[in-house]
């Protein structure tokens, strides 16, 4: 067997409620030590100076309570459904590859476009990975947008990341990593592909 699609034993720990306590920890440490978001959050010239552990607890910040919130509602809804689904192990290792990745290719970005002064916080390109990953293995569920409207998960996934390419290329929504976004939904895709071997398309569709 192919070592990159090993399966992991299944397990079930509720790991993705440590992943939101270790969230809320770290969003009361900034509020108690304002600057500790500088040292947490990923800067480009920051890590070039060698402070690389910012593409893991960039991840674990937040910019205010209503963002952290809103990450770790998502996180919740989704999260918990997905590792069930995935095991601990298998969500745990898709929560914290996608993050890295959406943190290294904003990064990138940054640099070769010359926005030195960033500084990138927030889950929201790992939750816009969980929201594909709850989507691709609940293709029927529905989703109360807004506690009001329903949409089937597919819907929703595909609708987000439609806003978000959208935003990125209009400027909606001054401040926003659009593309940390799109790329934690890219680098969950490619996650698909090469650890399950399965085209997520044909979850979403039904078609698996």
């Amino acid at each position: 067997m192919n070592p990159i699609r090993r399966p992991f034993r299944y397990r079930y720990n509720n790991m993705a409620l440590y992943v939101i306590g270790i969230n809320v920890l770290v969003y009361a440490l900034q509020r108690i030590f304002p600057r500790l978001t500088n040292y947490t959050a990923l800067n480009p010239v920051c890590v070039l100076n060698g402070w690389v552990w910012q593409f893991v607890t960039y991840m674990f910040s937040h910019g205010g309570w209503s963002h952290l919130l809103f990450n770790m509602l998502a996180l919740f809804i989704f999260g918990t459904q997905l590792e069930r689904r995935m095991g601990s192990g298998e969500f745990l290792l898709y929560y914290m590859v996608t993050g890295i990745l959406a943190g290294a290719f904003s990064f990138v970005v940054y640099w070769f476009t010359g926005a030195y002064g960033v500084f990138l916080l927030g889950a929201s390109g790992a939750i816009f990975a969980v929201q594909l990953a709850y989507a691709a293995y609940f293709p029927n569920a529905v989703v109360y947008l807004w506690g009001i409207l329903p949409l089937r998960a597919p819907v929703m996934a595909l609708g987000f990341t439609a806003l978000e390419l959208i935003s990125s290329f209009f400027g909606f929504g001054s401040g926003v990593a659009h593309l940390t976004h799109l790329a934690g939904f890219a680098f969950g895709w490619i996650y698909f592909l090469v650890r399950f071997g399965a085209n997520p398309w044909r979850y979403l569709t039904g078609r698996y």
